[in-house]
């Protein structure tokens, strides 16, 4: 879908000393075949055991529920790198805030080719994610996508990984279904303490061009497959999707759903129907996972930036409707359209955490219990707009920024199962603020550029323009 960056940054060469001229003969021969025309599946610094339990794993709650609060996902940069100060002062903030819950893909923003060549796995970098995760406290989901290149027609070996978008937001060919639901159960046999698992990302590589519709034949079965391999390795390990991009439209488009619309625009009715198809079709799910923006698919904010978030609680009531008890997350959430860079950093920082606030709480309205920010981390540098910390490259960075004080904040104050409450705001304040309360604490946004006196639950204030404010009860 072209929304956000993809690259995990290619395979390190690794060089191996060579004992012994019988042993440096050997290297030869196979340095030899792995030039010749047709050759090229190098298995170097891969292993055959990759089930094999990694690290430590940290232990796992003895119940697992399928909500894990409001977290973050770990992209292209993050914490795992960088100067031992910086990532450290990182690990320290989310232990702090009790360990928010931290997303990874296994292919892709971060993370090398899990198995460059048919059971040989190389799990380098991944393994340096979930554990820092652990060492962070937070609750780990891992994310399956995306997929080795010899399963999608690729070639196979250590350095023949294509990181080009094209070819990393590419789907397993249909023979390679069983053999990507096989990688999924080798990850979770790897990584015991990580309990949840998203079906792949934003259906990439499902798109039916003579159809001119998802391939949601397809997808569904491959998260089915998967489904099965997974709960054959534990059976309480929670598993979910479709992961689907809620894309809304311009109402006048013919794709548009008739019924299905607001003051936000319409619904893309090729996804309705894509979400409709999996959900009748799926042998199970512990929850359901959707993503999108508030903004059309042509980046329109309807009617404003932040009245457009009204959409995140009305696609949230829709699929709630339609999938009884289970769960609901929201894997990603955008209320900032990108540039042609897909940058999000043309609004102030606290323009941006205002509408952000305002995007959650409409997801949290709609009865959305876990939500993870897409982190768009820097490697290096000291302007980082939307992230939740400074980069990490120098003992200075590390330190927490606006956005994370919002998400740890609201993960803290709003966890699953939280009760919300109705408070009375004063009918002048009434079009201006966005409020989320409980018996505890209000969350209150100003959605004016300019300062305004509010009055909620009795409580009369001065607030900033875009202030965000917590209030006690």
């Amino acid at each position: 879908m072209g929304r956000h960056g993809w690259n995990s940054g290619v395979g390190r060469w690794r060089l191996t000393a060579l004992l012994g001229v019988g042993v440096a003969a050997l290297a030869l021969v196979v340095t030899l075949l792995n030039t010749l025309p047709g050759g090229g599946t190098s298995t170097e610094g891969t292993s055959r055991d990759g089930d094999k339990v990694h690290g430590t794993p940290a232990s796992p709650p003895d119940q697992t529920t399928p909500d894990v609060g409001w977290g973050f996902t770990h992209t292209q940069f993050s914490a795992d790198e960088g100067s031992s100060a910086a990532t450290g002062r990182v690990e320290e903030l989310l232990s702090e805030a009790g360990g928010l819950p931290q997303n990874q893909h296994i292919m892709g923003w971060g993370a090398d080719n899990p198995e460059p060549v048919k059971g040989r796995y190389d799990f380098e970098a991944l393994d340096r994610r979930i554990d820092f995760m652990r060492s962070s406290g937070g609750t780990p989901v891992v994310t399956l996508c995306c997929a080795p290149d010899w399963m999608k027609g690729g070639r196979g070996g250590v350095d023949n990984t294509d990181w080009s978008q094209a070819a990393l937001e590419t789907a397993p060919t249909p023979d390679h279904y069983q053999d990507f639901a096989d990688l999924a159960a080798t990850v979770a046999k790897r990584y015991p303490d990580v309990r949840h698992f998203v079906v792949w990302n934003e259906f990439k590589g499902f798109w039916n061009d003579a159809k001119a519709r998802w391939d949601y034949e397809g997808y569904t079965r491959l998260y089915n497959l998967v489904y099965k391999a997974l709960k054959k390795v534990d059976k309480d390990i929670m598993v979910g999707g479709p992961y689907l991009v809620m894309d809304s439209l311009d109402p006048r488009s013919q794709d548009a759903s008739p019924t299905f619309k607001g003051p936000w625009g319409a619904m893309d009715q090729r996804v309705l129907d894509a979400f409709a198809h999996w959900n009748k079709n799926k042998v199970g799910a512990d929850f359901v996972v959707v993503d999108g923006s508030s903004y059309t698919k042509d980046d329109e904010l309807l009617p404003d930036e932040f009245a457009a978030t009204d959409k995140f609680t009305a696609v949230s009531e829709w699929v709630r409707a339609r999938t009884g008890d289970l769960p609901l997350w929201w894997a990603e959430y955008y209320v900032e359209p990108a540039d042609g860079n897909d940058d999000r950093k043309g609004w102030s920082e606290t323009r941006r955490v205002a509408v952000q606030a305002t995007g959650m709480i409409a997801m949290a309205k709609g009865g959305a219990t876990s939500g993870f920010y897409w982190n768009p981390e820097k490697e290096q540098g000291t302007e980082c707009a939307g992230c939740l910390w400074t980069p990490t490259d120098k003992g200075s960075g590390g330190e927490r920024l606006p956005m994370y004080d919002l998400v740890s904040r609201f993960g803290a104050e709003f966890p699953p199962a939280t009760e919300y409450e109705t408070v009375s705001v004063a009918p002048d304040d009434v079009p201006n603020v966005r409020v989320l309360a409980t018996d505890k604490v209000i969350l209150v946004v100003n959605t004016l550029d300019r300062p305004i006196n509010a009055r909620i639950d009795t409580k009369r204030f001065d607030m900033q323009a875009y202030e965000v404010k917590w209030l006690n009860r």
